[in-house]
């Protein structure tokens, strides 16, 4: 059996494509279900996050593997398989260990270094245990990838490389300033009671935020977050650097209130729809400063997560160009009376005699007396001469284009345009939820500024990485090669037992024979004798078994399990049922630690640590 892991990520797919595939909670369940019960997996897990889709499984075949969890994903997604195809990305044995490992410290995240992506990996073993979908295999990898985590936050500073997605989307609301100032006194909504709400909710109080709101379907849960934040942040002795938060909780029937109050929302729920619809923004907005919340008008700044923009209307500013008409050879009334009829410029307020309004069908000789104002150049009409600097075929070009189009383009440089001020956001929200929350259209309207899964996409592709990055790489590289040599190692170990055990009972059955021949054996003797026989066994076997152990786990040590096999005809049946007991044994002890934190304490010498880290645990 081989590791096999098909997936999509924000590094494979758009996320359009990842907010389609989302997998509910109840989809993955069915999806591990199903996956165990397809031919070519015997174990099976799934890794869902805000940003990455992953199936892993024990397969004995290849491409057909790749087949069945490619067609799995896309029937429990939803999205088809020719659809998916193209984003899904494949790793087998080594490859997936090393993908996975990377993942587990960070490497692969949206925000290099993040450590969320640890809880995640724990509550999908929690999940594939309970279910009993995870084996050995799996067991041993997810725990491995749990401690190589912890141990590439511990022994680098990969931390500072990266932050946690909330935080890199708070920093994102806030425009580049420090999101614990930006946020100080803020009132901040938190819709969703799961692990990243939580988190959010956590980061929003140790940043000092006036109050705290959360909402959840789910009451009860939004209660217990809420006396939690209150516990930890609202009950502590005054100092200088102590926050004191009014934590609560409020149904969501409450939100559409909750909004005109709040000055930062972070949503993320587990809800196929939409939690906050562009109208209910826009009236929570209306709510807060009592004018209608009307959409920035197009071609302004309305990206996703690019501020509140500009003004929807520009009836207000400046005309395109201001200038003095003072010295002008030219007649407006004149000028504006020979223009093009039906101009949508005739007569238009605004423009200058230096604008294409006042110059649209003139002669040529009047263009050229006017270009010769606009150069500060003179021409004397009556004697038909002109200064030097006046370019004939440059007025003849204008003349022409004139005569075709109805206008010639201004030659004087414009005055700046004045610009109206925008308004600072009266509310921002982060949508950290796939597929989103909120809806996308909310970032037209004025007063507004959204950030969103895609926006902090576009924002992280560009975001510097650290050289601890380098580390934790190397870290990775060598827990890789010690998962791959245990598990090699792990491999042989049921046929050494089923060996060892031939040889136990041959021992026995020799006793017993001497029993029979010798019956006047006391307890003592035969003692004497059964030990002596046991002592020659076990070290004519302890060298062949600890070097085999040894060969087994280096690269191509695989067939040394057959060989052993085929040297002591061992039964096949026998060391099946040998490997069969310890995954048994493995199961029930990983139900046991179903409940507890999967840290450095927690692992044994069973979750295979490399030579340099022995002794950790």
């Amino acid at each position: 059996m081989s590791l096999l892991v098909v997936g999509l990520s924000h590094r494979s797919a758009p996320v359009s494509v990842l907010e389609r595939a989302a997998l509910s909670a109840d989809a993955q369940i069915k999806l591990l279900q199903d996956t165990v019960a397809a031919e070519p997996a015997a174990e099976a897990a799934v890794l869902a996050t805000c940003n990455r889709i992953e199936l892993y499984a024990d397969v004995d075949k290849f491409h057909a593997g790749v087949a069945e969890l490619s067609t799995l994903l896309a029937q429990h997604s939803g999205v088809g398989l020719e659809e998916l195809t193209p984003y899904l990305y494949v790793h087998y044995e080594d490859r997936a260990v090393h993908h996975f490992f990377s993942v587990a410290c960070g490497l692969d995240s949206m925000v290099v270094g993040e450590g969320q992506i640890l809880g995640q990996i724990k509550d999908a073993l929690a999940t594939a245990q309970e279910l009993h979908t995870a084996g050995r295999l799996l067991n041993d990898l997810f725990q491995q990838a749990l401690r190589v985590g912890k141990r590439a936050h511990s022994e680098t500073g990969i931390d500072r490389a990266g932050q946690s997605l909330v935080t890199f989307g708070l920093e994102q609301l806030s425009s580049g300033a420090p999101a614990d100032a930006w946020l100080k006194g803020k009132r901040a909504l938190v819709i969703g009671a799961g692990s990243m709400s939580s988190l959010a909710a956590a980061t929003l109080a140790r940043a000092g935020v006036a109050e705290l709101v959360v909402a959840n379907r789910t009451f009860d849960r939004a209660e217990r977050l809420a006396a939690l934040l209150a516990e930890q942040y609202g009950q502590r002795p005054a100092e200088p650097d102590d926050v004191d938060v009014l934590a609560r909780a409020v149904p969501m029937e409450s939100v559409p209130d909750e909004l005109t109050r709040a000055d930062v929302v972070v949503s993320c729920t587990g809800a196929t729809g939409l939690v906050l619809t562009a109208d209910l923004v826009a009236e929570a907005v209306e709510g807060r400063t009592g004018a209608p919340a009307v959409e920035r008008a197009a071609g302004s700044d309305s990206g996703s997560g690019s501020g509140s923009g500009s003004g929807s209307v520009r009836s207000g500013l400046p005309p395109t160009s201001v200038g003095s008409e003072d010295g002008c050879p030219l007649d407006l009334s004149a000028a504006q009376g020979s223009a093009v009829q039906g101009s949508a410029v005739q007569g238009a307020s605004g423009f200058s005699v230096m604008g294409e309004a006042a110059v649209a069908g003139m002669d040529a000789a009047t263009l050229e007396q006017h270009a010769a104002w606009v150069d500060n150049g003179t021409v004397d009409r009556r004697e038909g001469r002109r200064t030097p600097e006046i370019d004939t075929e440059a007025v003849a070009a204008l003349a022409a284009a004139a005569a075709t189009l109805g206008r010639v383009p201004e030659r004087r440089r414009p005055e700046p345009v004045a610009e109206v001020p925008r308004p600072l956001p009266v509310l921002s929200l982060l949508d950290l939820a796939m597929p989103r929350d909120i809806d996308a259209a909310v970032h037209r309207l004025l007063g507004v500024r959204l950030v969103d899964i895609e926006s902090l996409a576009e924002a992280s592709a560009d975001a510097p990485m650290a050289a601890d990055v380098d580390q934790v790489r190397r870290i990775v590289s060598d827990e890789v090669a010690a998962f791959d040599a245990a598990q090699r190692a792990a491999h042989i170990t049921p046929t050494v037992v089923a060996l060892r055990a031939m040889a136990a009972d041959v021992v026995a059955s020799e006793i017993a024979r001497l029993d029979g021949r010798l019956p006047g054996l006391d307890d003592k003797q035969r003692g004497e004798i059964t030990q002596t026989v046991r002592r020659v066994v076990d070290k004519l076997l302890h060298a062949p078994t600890v070097r085999v152990k040894q060969l087994a786990a280096e690269p191509g040590g695989a067939g040394y399990a057959d060989a052993l096999r085929t040297l002591f005809d061992l039964d096949a049946e026998t060391v099946a049922a040998v490997s069969r007991a310890d995954d048994d044994s493995r199961d029930h002890n990983s139900a046991a630690l179903g409940g507890l934190d999967f840290g450095r304490e927690n692992f044994d010498s069973n979750n295979f640590e490399s030579a340099e880290n022995r002794g950790r645990a």
